[in-house]
């Protein structure tokens, strides 16, 4: 049998009408109408949500990115060769769009939408401000900016503006940097021990804030060496030991000297072994040079004629002092004299003058801002026809029994009493600075010549800076009998020196000379109380690092 099936696409079956009903019932049309309401609802919400999300979108997005942010590792890809500017040189350039690079010294974010930069370049500041600009500074680049680290290095870009009133806090108080652009050079990785403020902050900033300030001591200083050289005072203080290595050179070459370098492994002491370094050379032995003075001689009998040197000295002296370092800076010089070893000394006397002079006149700058953490009275010395204040050392010793001291403690003047000796001297004479000469033959070394009129005494000298000596000098032995005699006379073998002898065996002009103490003269200059603030990285009996 076959299938009936039912024809496709029948229209429905007719529903029997119902009498009464004309359309939806109220209830029904409640129920639409609160759908429809609620649909509204939703779709107006839902257009609601999409501006604000189209309005954060926008908001999120960052127009300056490109005006901030990390360099890559400078590698010397390019050179541009952009013009870039030293702090100093902002107050001339009022309107001006300047590059510079720079240190975060500190910082100080106000808000979302503005921060103060304070940039350092050694020894000089400026304040700089970065404040929220449509389509030039956004509040993502005020936000990363106020985020860096002090002691960043960032390169700035920004236009110079005079500033309303005076900054305190700058060294250059009188403009300051609307910033542009600001990009990371070098971030800093380690915790700082202590920051650079805290290095710069006087003793008397401390004590008026209620000890609410860092005091750095000087062994913590020393220690993390590399930030205490940033603080401004430090940077002053190696500023002005450059000078003073300057104006020694620049005198004595206007003065027909020649520099030499000599070297600084020795196969004899030149002053006493015990206080030499010795150390191994080979299968033998050699000595740290304590000072150049035999080259400088073997240079005078070689005809040089007038010579000095800026190099190392060595000194093994176990000296934990505030003037004493294992290691210094020598200013050297030797010369031939032609009647009188005073020649000498006026030589000496002329050069210190010389340098006085020029720090005073060139670098006030420098000096004020070491006066501001380290106050002292400004250095005196004498000025006028008098000339400088010369005693003999019986004049010298003559002074302190006349102030109390017993005259049989100064066979010698030892440390405390020179102390005493430079109060005296500035009391009476109004003076810093002071020569004595002539001292004992006994506390001298075998190369000083002798007194011709009295062999107890010597023809030598002491230069001295508020009572504390700076150089020591002399006229030398040129006769070689006379110098076996002394070496012999010092316990010293005169064959183990025989390249030394050799020298005046040839011939040699009479002559003298001295030793100068780089970082004493700069301590007593400035009064920094203690030599290793003279020393870019002191070596005493113990520090070796860093």
């Amino acid at each position: 049998m076959s299938e009936v099936t039912e024809p496709k696409n029948q229209p429905p079956p007719e529903q029997p009408e119902v009498e009464g009903q004309t359309g939806p019932s109220k209830s029904e049309l409640k129920k639409r109408a609160k759908a429809a309401e609620k649909e509204k609802k939703a779709a107006e919400k839902a257009a609601r949500q999409q501006e604000l999300d189209a309005q954060k979108s926008a908001a999120e997005v960052d127009y300056a990115s490109e005006f901030y942010g990390t360099l890559p590792l400078h590698q010397s890809q390019s050179r541009p060769r952009q013009p870039r500017v030293d702090i100093a040189s902002l107050p001339s350039r009022d309107g001006e769009t300047v590059l510079l690079r720079a240190r975060i010294h500190n910082s100080r974010a106000q808000g979302s939408k503005m921060v103060f930069l304070n940039l350092r370049q050694r020894i000089e500041s400026v304040q700089a401000l970065m404040v929220v600009a449509p389509e030039k500074v956004s509040k993502q680049m005020v936000k990363w900016a106020a985020g860096l680290a002090t002691e960043s290095i960032v390169l700035v870009e920004g236009v110079v503006k005079k500033s309303p009133e005076i900054i305190k806090s700058a060294t250059v108080g009188t403009v300051e940097v609307e910033v542009s652009k600001l990009f990371l050079i070098s971030g800093v990785e380690a915790r700082l021990p202590f920051t650079v403020e805290d290095a710069d902050r006087t003793e008397a900033e401390i004590e008026a804030s209620g000890d609410q300030f860092n005091r750095v001591l000087l062994d913590t200083r020393l220690n993390n060496r590399v930030i205490d050289l940033r603080s401004q005072t430090s940077q002053a203080i190696f500023k002005l030991q450059a000078a003073i290595g300057d104006l020694f050179r620049q005198f004595l070459q206007s003065n027909g000297f020649i520099e030499i370098h000599s070297p600084k492994l020795q196969g004899a002491a030149t002053e006493s072994g015990a206080s030499v370094f010795k150390v191994s050379y080979f299968k033998g032995g050699a000595f740290l040079a304590q000072s150049p003075q035999l080259a400088k001689q073997m240079a005078i009998a070689a005809d040089f004629e007038r010579v000095y040197e800026i190099g190392p000295v060595f000194r093994a002296e176990d000296s934990n002092t505030h003037r004493h370092l294992t290691e210094f800076m020598g200013l050297d010089l030797e010369m031939t004299i032609e009647e009188h070893y005073h020649e000498v000394m006026e030589m000496l006397d002329s050069l210190f003058i010389n340098i006085f002079h020029g720090l005073r006149e060139k670098f006030k700058k420098e000096i004020d801002v070491v006066n501001k953490q380290f106050p002292a009275d400004e250095f005196k010395w004498r000025e006028g026809p008098e000339g400088t204040l010369k005693l003999s050392f019986k004049e010298a010793v003559d002074l302190l029994v006349e102030d109390g001291v017993a005259r049989e403690d100064l066979d010698d003047i030892n440390t405390e009493n020179e102390k005493r000796l430079g109060r005296i001297v500035r009391a009476k004479y109004e003076t810093d600075y002071y020569i004595i000469d002539k001292f004992p033959m006994e506390l001298r070394p075998f190369y000083t010549m002798p007194d011709p009129n009295d062999p107890t005494l010597s023809n030598s000298y002491d230069f001295f800076m508020r009572g504390e000596e700076i150089l020591s000098g002399a006229q030398r032995v040129h006769d070689p009998k006379l110098l076996e005699q002394q070496m012999r006379g010092k316990g010293i073998d005169p064959e183990s020196m025989k390249g030394y002898l050799d020298g005046f065996r040839l011939g040699c002009s009479p002559h003298g000379g001295g030793g100068i103490g780089l970082e004493r003269v700069l301590m007593l200059f400035l009064k920094l109380n203690n030599i290793r603030r003279a020393s870019l990285f002191p070596r005493d009996p113990k520090r070796l690092e860093p």
